[in-house]
C-alpha cells in the first residue's frame, strides 16, 4: 500500500456552527506520477471506501492502475479519507457525526488542496458518497476542476434517500449488533430483487440450512463489523442526506452558468438509491442551459447501485474519452 500521508487543519469552522473551531486530520495517497509532476485525479471514495484506490488491495483496481483508464504512468491520482473513517486511523474519529456535511467534507479537501498547493484539477471522480462530494467541491471551487465525474449519484439528496438514511440512524443507534444489523439492510439497498434472485435462486446451504441470501448478507454483516468503526458508520451514513442540503436548482444551475467544468454523469438504469431517472432529469436541466459541456452515460446492469463496483466494462467505455485526451 502507498504511504499514508496526514496534514492537520486547525480551527476549521462547520458549516453547521461557525462558531465551533475543530482540528480536522485529513489523510491521503498518492498514486502514479508524483505532485505537480502531471495533471492530478482526485477520486473521492464511498461510504465504506478509503483512499487505498489502487494497487493490490485497491478497491477501483479495475478502473486506476498502470495503463488502466486512469492511467498511473500518466497522471496522478490523490485520493482523501473522509475525515472520521477511520482507515488507518483510530485515533481521530468523529463521534458528533450530525455536526457535519458534504459541504464540510468538500471544504476540508479544499482546504487540504491548498496545503499541497494544488490550484487545478483534472477529474474528481467519485462513486455514490464520493460523486456527492465531488458536486460539493464544484459548488466551492466552479472553476478549479476541468472534469466533474458524478457516479451513481446526484447532485441533492432525494427524499427516499433521506428515509434510508434515517432507518439506517436508527439501526445504528438502537441495534445490540448495530455495524452488522444496518448493512444487512443497506445490501439490500444496494442490489436489487433480480440480481439476488439470479445469485442464489432460492436455494439454502446443507450445512446450516440458512438461505444463501440469508448467509451472504450475515457474512456482509460480520465482514464490515470487523473493519468498520460504529462512529465512522454513523458519519458516513450521516453524510449521504446532506448532499446539496439547504442548496435548490436555481443554485445549481447559477453553478452552472458560473463554472468551466465540463461534468459527465453516469447512472445506473436499475440504481434505486440514485436512481436513473432523477440523475438523468438533471442532465436534461443542464442540456437546456447550454452553458457547459454534459455528457450523460448510463450502466445497463441488473445489480442496481453497485454496478459502479461491479460493471468495469461499461464504466471504463464511458470513462476513456475523458481521460485519453
Amino acid at each position: 500500500m502507498e504511504e499514508l500521508y496526514k496534514i492537520r487543519l486547525k480551527e476549521f469552522k462547520l458549516e453547521t456552527d461557525k462558531k465551533v473551531d475543530v482540528t480536522v486530520t485529513l489523510t491521503y495517497q498518492v498514486f502514479g506520477k508524483p505532485l505537480h509532476s502531471a495533471p492530478i485525479v482526485l477520486v473521492n471514495h464511498a461510504l465504506t471506501g478509503n483512499s487505498n484506490v489502487t494497487g493490490e488491495n485497491g478497491w477501483w483496481k479495475d478502473l486506476i492502475g498502470d495503463e488502466k483508464v486512469i492511467d498511473t504512468q500518466k497522471f496522478t491520482v490523490l485520493a482523501f479519507n473522509i475525515p472520521g473513517n477511520g482507515f488507518e486511523d483510530s485515533e481521530n474519529l468523529i463521534e458528533d457525526y450530525k455536526y457535519y456535511t458534504t459541504k464540510d467534507i468538500a471544504a476540508i479537501f479544499w482546504k487540504g488542496l491548498e496545503q499541497l498547493k494544488v490550484e487545478k484539477l483534472f477529474a474528481v471522480i467519485g462513486g455514490s458518497l464520493g460523486g456527492g462530494i465531488a458536486w460539493e467541491m464544484l459548488y466551492l471551487k466552479p472553476n478549479s476542476i476541468e472534469n466533474v465525474i458524478p457516479i451513481a449519484t446526484s447532485w441533492k439528496s432525494s427524499d427516499w434517500l433521506i428515509a434510508n438514511v434515517l432507518v439506517q440512524d436508527a439501526i445504528l443507534n438502537n441495534s445490540n449488533n448495530p455495524i452488522h444489523d444496518a448493512r444487512l439492510h443497506a445490501m439490500l439497498l444496494y442490489r436489487t430483487p433480480e440480481s439476488l434472485q439470479e445469485k442464489f435462486n432460492g436455494e439454502k446451504n446443507e450445512e446450516n440450512d440458512l438461505y444463501k441470501v440469508e448467509s451472504w448478507l450475515k457474512h456482509h454483516g460480520n465482514k464490515l463489523s470487523q473493519r468498520f468503526e460504529l462512529s465512522a458508520y454513523k458519519l458516513m451514513n450521516h453524510l449521504l442526506k446532506t448532499i446539496g442540503e439547504n442548496r435548490n436548482e436555481k443554485y445549481l444551475l447559477n453553478t452552472i452558468n458560473n463554472t468551466t467544468a465540463r461534468i459527465h454523469l453516469v447512472s445506473v438504469n436499475t440504481d434505486y438509491f440514485f436512481t436513473a431517472n432523477e440523475i438523468k432529469n438533471v442532465y436534461t436541466k443542464l442540456k437546456q442551459h447550454n452553458a457547459i459541456e454534459v455528457q450523460y452515460y448510463e450502466i445497463q446492469s441488473k445489480h442496481g447501485h453497485d454496478a459502479f463496483l461491479i460493471e468495469y466494462e461499461q464504466l471504463n467505455k464511458f470513462l476513456a474519452p475523458i481521460f485519453n485526451y
